[in-house]
């Protein structure tokens, strides 16, 4: 990552060269694709950690003037191809800042925020839903670095274009509920915030289902508030909910690795594809938030009088197929000695030699590569 130095006083009459963060005078461009500019190393290298660095390329044809065309086809051609760039640009830089929130990277995270939200602007218009999911970031980020003034502003513009937007889907509604659970922690007021996490959990419910991993977030959250007020018993029960819910989603992955994915009984194509897109869904964001919530979950229950070793080896079960699943079989192994260890006094056999043999599986991928 290189800049190159520009004078701010050599730019054409009119034109004017801002800082991709914070709109400030420029004084240095990006070396690579030559549209970006910074007002120092330091913003350069704050945007190349968070987004720069996978959409450095993407931003040429974006923000590079294009040749007069005569043909009216080569227009509405040209016009559609920028389209398309742009929904892919925003399609990457939501995920990854969703994905920098899950790993604690609240700063990097807004790099990419600012750019989904200003392409979601130029495709959709200002009072648009599509807009929601940049403020979210934005805000949950803020909240990640104490800055709760911040987060209320973009979380009430969400609220603001949710209200301007009856027919707002639950997919939206359900993520900005949970923000504003989020917001609320921050903030010390736990009432308000189990009231925000309970319809977050509604609307999940709603459009996936009350066992669905998209759903399980907000069980995760309010069983930290409970566990904040010392509430070990219902804590304890939605950790437990929680676990179970990744638990059978990762077993289902690594079956479709292992085995192969089977086929949904139903007769309904559109339902088909519907509940495979579900059972098999685990892109780079729900692995950020999988290693997460169960590293969380595990070090919870690991710490706790009197823990249930059967929950201990589901949850290293669990840990162990994710870690498979990304290829650190490292880790994979030693989840899986810890699960094989916790399971050694629990009374179902099945699950027990379950475990047991996605041992030997891990084993033998080091095995394969020796």
């Amino acid at each position: 990552m290189l800049g190159v130095r520009v004078d701010p006083l050599a730019n054409p009459k009119g034109v004017k060269k801002e800082c991709e963060l914070c709109r400030k005078p420029a004084f240095i461009q990006c070396s690579k694709c030559r549209v970006t500019y910074y007002c120092g190393e330091n913003h350069q290298q704050i945007d190349w950690a968070g987004i720069h660095e996978r959409i450095c390329q993407l931003l040429i044809p974006l923000r590079t003037m294009m040749p007069f065309l005569c043909s009216e086809d080569e227009r509405v051609h040209r016009e559609n191809q920028l389209i398309l760039r742009q929904k892919h640009l925003v399609d990457i830089a939501q995920k990854a800042g969703q994905k920098l929130l899950f790993e604690g990277k609240h700063a990097e995270s807004i790099p990419a925020a600012l750019q989904c939200l200003q392409y979601s602007i130029q495709l959709y218009g200002l009072s648009s839903v599509e807009l929601i999911p940049s403020y979210l970031i934005l805000g949950e980020a803020s909240i990640g670095l104490g800055k709760l003034a911040q987060a209320e502003d973009y979380l009430s513009q969400a609220q603001w274009t949710v209200l301007k937007n009856p027919e707002c889907p639950f997919t939206i509604r359900h993520r900005l509920c949970r923000n504003l659970g989020l917001l609320h922690v921050a903030k010390g007021d736990y009432e308000r915030a189990l009231m925000e996490l309970a319809d977050d959990i509604y609307y999940a419910s709603e459009h996936y289902d009350p066992r669905h991993i998209k759903t399980s977030s907000g069980y995760f959250h309010m069983a930290n508030i409970f566990f904040r007020q010392g509430n070990m018993e219902t804590a304890s029960s939605l950790y437990e909910l929680v676990t179970d819910i990744w638990h059978d989603h990762l077993t289902r992955l690594v079956r479709s690795v292992l085995e192969g994915p089977k086929p949904p009984q139903t007769s309904d194509a559109e339902t088909k594809a519907e509940v495979n897109e579900d059972n098999y869904e685990f892109d780079e964001t729900l692995q950020a938030e999988a290693s997460q919530v169960l590293n969380a979950i595990f070090d919870i229950t690991e710490n706790q009088r009197g823990e249930k070793q059967e929950r201990l080896a589901k949850l290293g079960h669990a840990l162990a197929i994710l870690y498979y699943l990304l290829h650190d079989i490292d880790k994979a192994k030693e989840f899986g000695r810890r699960a094989v260890g916790a399971s050694a006094s629990i009374q179902d056999e099945e699950f027990s030699r379950e475990i047991v043999d996605f041992l030997k599986v891990c084993e033998n991928v080091k095995v394969s590569i020796e």
